[in-house]
């Protein structure tokens, strides 16, 4: 997606309709734009992707980056062990690159997931519950997720418990405990 504001034409493309009904939107405001100089409808990105959510709209693919807050990448923790999980967050607000959010188990994983769209997810195989791989499944099959990056962490990864989450969508597998350098290594490279 380019850069900048979008043009009403390039809304109307997105969301199939007509460059009328954008500019409906515009008037009613329902839709936030400003006027440039020359009388035209410009609207920001975020300000587009907010209108999508609101009137529970398809999110292009191309706008999904767009989702991290002020720049930030989105990252959920998933890890019943609530000190690993607040572990890792300590880690990584050092960073103070990314927006975070905790969950301690498979179940509210899915929920955070579908409310807060991380670009990625360090995902604790072993849970109570729904595991690891069900919920990285899961998250494979969200629709406007398929994107999202999972790093998979596990005390004990048995024999071929690794191929087995990778088959399921997860792009890299840490053993537990693990360096702070190779946790943040593992991020960089997928975000």
């Amino acid at each position: 997606m380019k850069k900048g504001p979008l043009t009403t034409g390039e809304i109307a493309k997105y969301c199939h309709v007509t460059y009328c009904a954008v500019l409906k939107w515009v008037t009613s405001g329902k839709l936030k734009a400003y006027r440039t100089p020359g009388k035209h409808s410009r609207i920001k990105p975020k300000d587009f992707l907010s209108f999508l959510k609101e009137y529970n709209m398809p999110i292009p693919q191309e706008l999904e980056s767009l989702e991290s807050q002020d720049g930030h990448k989105k990252i959920l923790i998933v890890d019943d062990d609530k000190n690993m999980a607040r572990s890792i967050e300590r880690t990584l607000k050092l960073k103070e690159e990314c927006a975070l959010e905790l969950a301690f188990d498979g179940f509210d994983a899915g929920r955070r997931v579908a409310e807060f769209k991380p670009d990625l997810v360090i995902l604790d195989i072993r849970m109570p519950g729904m595991d690891g791989y069900e919920v990285t499944k899961r998250i494979k099959d969200i629709q406007g997720l398929s994107h999202t990056k999972i790093i998979a962490i596990s005390a004990f990864f048995g024999e071929g418990d690794k191929e087995k989450i990778i088959s399921l969508g997860a792009d890299v597998c840490l053993d537990k405990p693990f360096s702070k350098e190779k946790l943040l290594e593992a991020i960089e490279r997928l975000i």
